[in-house]
């Protein structure tokens, strides 16, 4: 939550708290009648605050995830075939999802994971 969300929601509590007050004591023996207006127009004003500051967008941070891959020794890059029906994948084909890359195959629309074979 941002700084400003936060003073808006603490002055919002303090006014809303005051103009309950003034209303209040507006219907004590001591009180006056321009009480509850003024309790009224605090009360009020605490309530746009926290309408304002709900309507504040948070600031999206964005993250950014790089996947390293560890290959053994002499690698020979191959092209990549679909588990299913054979047909030739490319980098577009592969997509992370939930930290997990997953295949789309264009030709048989069929969606895996992508699974690492152990190395020894």
């Amino acid at each position: 939550m941002s700084a400003i969300k936060i003073i808006a929601y603490i002055a919002a509590a303090i006014l809303i708290f005051f103009g309950v007050l003034f209303i209040w004591g507006a219907f004590s023996p001591q009180g006056s009648p321009a009480w509850i207006l003024i309790g009224v127009i605090t009360v009020g004003i605490g309530f746009g605050l926290i309408w304002f500051a709900g309507r504040q967008k948070a600031t999206a941070q964005q993250e950014s995830v790089t996947l390293k891959i560890d290959l053994p020794g002499d690698v020979k890059l191959d092209t990549m075939k679909c588990q299913s029906c054979g047909g030739t994948l490319s980098s577009e084909n592969i997509k992370m999802v939930a930290g997990a890359p997953m295949v789309s195959c264009p030709y048989c629309n069929t969606t895996y994971q992508l699974t690492e074979e152990p190395k020894w």
